[in-house]
């Protein structure tokens, strides 16, 4: 009599075993949109965008659209920077596959600086490196900055750029 007790007992535990469910892997996209952070931009970030579109289009190319979701990404790494105390590209991988996930990118970079007082110098400095403008040249269709202050007052940046 034990025998088919025991054989429904197996048959539950295997459907339980090998079902599978889109909703929980859906439910963990929706929780990581979710749970972004996207500032409000700051005077200094807008002039960023602006001195690199004007860079774009006085140079032959379309200007790039802002996006909520990069501007995320950008704001969670120069939150980084900051709490390091260190400029640097750490984690850009993860960025990177994020924003391939999350905006159909097939195409990431970013440029990152520190201790730059204005919108124009780091902008400046950026075009003024040949990788750094490699990327505001570059075939990208969006992009997005962050610039955040340390507790001694010194700006960290960070401008990633996608192609969809």
């Amino acid at each position: 009599m034990k025998r088919p007790t025991i054989l429904p007992v197996l048959v539950l535990c295997a459907m339980l075993s090998f079902s599978c469910s889109t909703e929980s892997v859906d439910d963990k996209a929706e929780l990581a949109t979710e749970q972004i952070v996207v500032p409000q931009a700051k005077e200094i970030e807008i002039e960023i965008l602006e001195l690199i579109n004007d860079y774009r289009i006085n140079n032959g190319l379309v200007p790039l659209n802002g996006m909520d979701l990069i501007k995320s990404q950008a704001y969670s790494h120069t939150d980084y920077m900051v709490a390091q105390n260190s400029v640097s590209h750490d984690y850009f991988y993860q960025r990177k596959a994020f924003l391939m996930d999350h905006t159909g990118a097939v195409k990431v970079n970013e440029n990152v600086a520190y201790g730059f007082t204005s919108a124009e110098s780091v902008v400046n400095a950026w075009i003024n490196s040949d990788a750094h403008r490699e990327n505001i040249i570059g075939d990208f269709t969006d992009f997005d900055v962050s610039a955040e202050k340390n507790s001694q007052g010194k700006w960290y940046f960070t401008n990633i750029f996608i192609k969809k």
